[in-house]
C-alpha cells in the first residue's frame, strides 16, 4: 500500500523530517502550519525569503570545505601526522591528501543543499501564482530565487559532475516512490544558465541591494554568470562564453559604479564594516544571532597557542589578547605561508604564523593558522562575527582579468588594481606591475596566484583550479593525473543506501 505523508512549515523556514527515508536530498517541507494557510500576506513572503537567507548562510562551512580544503592551503608539516600545535586532524586530512571515499567523503548529504533547493522551488511556485506581493518585491523575489538555486546546483555539478535535479516543488511526498537518479551533467549546466536568465529577466533594471548586501542581488546573480560562463568557456565554450563572462561583468560595473576596493585590505573583512562598497553579496553574521563557522577546524585552542610566538610581535601568544578558542584540524602549511610575498599586505591580513623560540631572538616556524575573520571581543572572549563573503569587487576584478585572457586581452588593468591595494606603499610598478613579475609571462597562472593571495579562506582555490583545467589541478595538488576521477567527489554511502537509484561517482569503489 502506498503511503504518501503530508508537510507544512514553519516561519519561512522549513525543516526535514523524514530523516530515516529522505535522509539524502531532503526533498520535503514541515512544520506546524499548514501551505494553505500560510501564503496570505505579504510580511510571510518577505519572511520566507529571510529564511531562505538564513539556511544559505548554514551552508557555508560547505561552501568552504568544497572549495578551497582540497587544495594548496592547508595540511599538516611532512612527517607530523598531527597540527603543528599537537591537535588531532580527526580525518579533515583526507580532504587535503585526495582520499577520500564513500565512507569518508568529506561532504555527505550533496551539503544539505537541496534543504535549501526545495524552498527555492516553492517560493517560485508560489510568487508565479500570488496576486499580494509588489510587482517590485515579485520581481526581485524571483530574481533571488532563481540566482541561488543556480548557485546551489552550480556547487553540486562541479563537485560531484552528474546530480540529481528537482525543480519542482515537494509539499508532500510518496515513500513507495523516493528514488530519484542523477542528471547528466550537462543537464545540469543548463538549468543553472536557464536559471540564471530567469534571475536576470526578474531584477530587470534593479541594481540595487537589500538589507547591507546580505541578500542575493541582480549583482550576485551576474558574478554567478561569469563563473560559469568561464567554466565553459574552458571546456570548448571558447570566446563566445569568454565574451558572455567578460559583458556580465562590465555590466556590473557599468551600473553600480559605488563598487571598489577598500584601501585597506583588512576592513573589507572586519566585524564592524558589513556591507561596505567592495562586498556584492555576504553572508550576515551578527554578535548574539551567529557566529562563523571558523572556529572549529580552522584556529587552534587558545592554551596550545600560548606555547609558540609571534616573531613579529616578539612575543609569546597569550591566553587574553590571542583567545583564539578553536580547533585546530587544518592548519595552513608553512609552504602556503611563504608563497605570499612579505610586502603584501594580504599575507599577514590572512594567515597567523606561529613560532618555536630556542633561544632569545632566535625563530623556527612551527605552522600557520587563518586569522583573515578575527571577529570581535565580547565579555573576554573572541566571537566571530565576520560576515562570509561569497561575491566581492576583487573577485569581479580577477574575473575580468581571467576573461580577458581567454581572449587574448591584457589583463593589466584589473590585475594591477588588485596588487596596488595589496602592496600599498610599498607597491612599485616596475617591481610588482603586470607584466613585471616573473610568473606574469604565464597570465593564466598569475591570476590564479593573484587569486591565492587575494581569497584565501573565501572557499575559491579549489574551484579556481578546477575552472582553469584538470591540468592546474593536478600542478598544484596532490590530485596525480592517474586519479584524475578524484577531480570529482565520492558519494557518502548513507546517500547511496537512501535513494538506491543513485551510483557512485564513476572511478570511487561502487557501492
Amino acid at each position: 500500500m502506498k503511503k504518501s505523508i503530508k508537510h507544512i512549515f514553519l516561519g519561512g523556514l522549513f525543516i526535514a523530517s523524514l530523516s530515516a527515508c529522505n535522509k539524502k536530498l531532503d526533498l520535503t517541507p514541515v512544520s506546524s502550519i499548514s501551505d494553505a494557510n500560510y501564503w496570505r500576506t505579504p510580511d510571510q513572503f518577505d519572511a520566507f525569503v529571510s529564511g531562505l537567507h538564513t539556511r544559505f548562510r548554514g551552508h557555508n562551512n560547505a561552501f568552504q570545505v568544497l572549495g578551497e580544503m582540497r587544495a594548496d592551503v592547508f595540511g599538516t608539516e611532512p612527517g607530523n601526522a598531527s597540527t603543528f600545535t599537537g591537535e588531532a586532524t580527526q580525518g579533515i586530512e583526507r580532504l587535503w591528501q585526495q582520499t577520500l571515499d564513500l565512507d569518508n567523503p568529506g561532504v555527505s548529504n550533496f551539503g544539505g543543499f537541496y534543504t535549501n533547493i526545495v524552498q527555492l522551488n516553492l517560493l517560485i511556485s508560489k510568487l508565479n501564482t500570488t496576486n499580494i506581493v509588489t510587482t517590485e518585491n515579485k520581481d526581485y523575489y524571483l530574481g533571488v530565487a532563481h540566482g541561488m538555486r543556480a548557485f546551489y546546483y552550480f556547487q553540486l555539478v562541479r563537485t560531484w559532475g552528474d546530480v540529481v535535479i528537482q525543480t519542482e516543488p515537494v509539499v508532500s511526498i510518496d515513500i513507495s516512490n523516493l528514488a530519484k537518479p542523477a542528471s547528466k551533467a550537462d543537464e545540469v549546466m543548463a538549468l543553472i544558465k536557464d536559471d540564471i536568465n530567469k534571475s536576470l529577466t526578474a531584477f530587470g533594471t534593479n541594481y540595487g541591494f537589500r538589507q547591507t548586501r546580505s541578500y542575493w542581488s541582480k549583482a550576485a546573480t551576474q558574478m554567478l554568470k561569469a563563473e560559469v560562463f568561464l567554466w565553459t568557456a574552458n571546456r570548448g565554450g571558447g570566446n563566445a562564453d569568454a565574451n558572455t563572462a567578460l559583458g556580465s561583468l562590465t555590466d556590473i560595473q557599468t551600473n553600480i559604479p559605488s563598487l571598489t576596493l577598500l584601501n585597506n585590505y583588512t576592513t573589507v573583512f572586519a566585524s564592524g564594516n558589513k556591507g561596505n562598497n567592495e562586498i556584492i553579496f555576504a553572508s550576515r553574521y551578527l554578535l548574539n544571532e551567529s557566529s562563523l563557522f571558523i572556529a572549529g577546524t580552522y584556529l587552534p585552542q587558545t592554551g596550545l597557542l600560548a606555547n609558540f610566538y609571534d616573531s613579529a610581535g616578539n612575543r609569546p601568544f597569550n591566553v587574553t589578547a590571542d583567545n583564539w578558542g578553536g580547533l585546530l584540524r587544518a592548519p595552513v602549511t608553512v609552504a602556503a605561508f611563504r608563497k605570499f610575498d612579505d610586502k603584501d599586505s594580504r599575507k599577514w591580513a590572512s594567515i597567523q604564523p606561529a613560532y618555536n623560540r630556542p633561544s632569545p631572538g632566535v625563530y623556527v616556524i612551527a605552522g600557520a593558522f587563518a586569522q583573515k575573520f578575527q571577529g570581535e571581543q565580547n565579555a573576554g572572549s573572541r566571537v566571530y562575527t565576520n560576515d562570509f563573503p561569497i561575491y566581492r569587487y576583487a573577485d569581479l576584478l580577477l574575473l575580468k582579468a581571467e576573461a580577458k585572457v581567454l581572449l587574448g586581452q591584457s589583463p593589466a588593468t584589473e590585475l594591477n588594481l588588485v596588487r596596488t591595494r595589496a602592496y600599498g606603499a610599498n607597491y612599485a610598478e616596475s617591481t610588482y606591475g603586470f607584466p613585471n613579475q616573473a610568473i606574469d609571462t604565464d597570465a593564466k597562472e598569475a591570476i590564479l596566484r593573484e587569486r591565492l593571495y587575494e581569497f584565501v579562506f573565501e572557499g575559491k582555490r579549489w574551484y579556481d583550479l578546477r575552472r582553469m583545467g584538470d591540468s592546474y589541478v593536478f600542478e598544484h595538488t596532490t590530485v596525480l593525473p592517474a586519479d584524475a576521477y578524484k577531480l570529482l567527489w565520492p558519494i557518502d554511502r548513507s546517500s547511496l543506501t537512501n535513494n538506491r537509484a543513485l551510483t557512485q561517482t564513476k572511478g570511487y569503489p561502487a557501492f
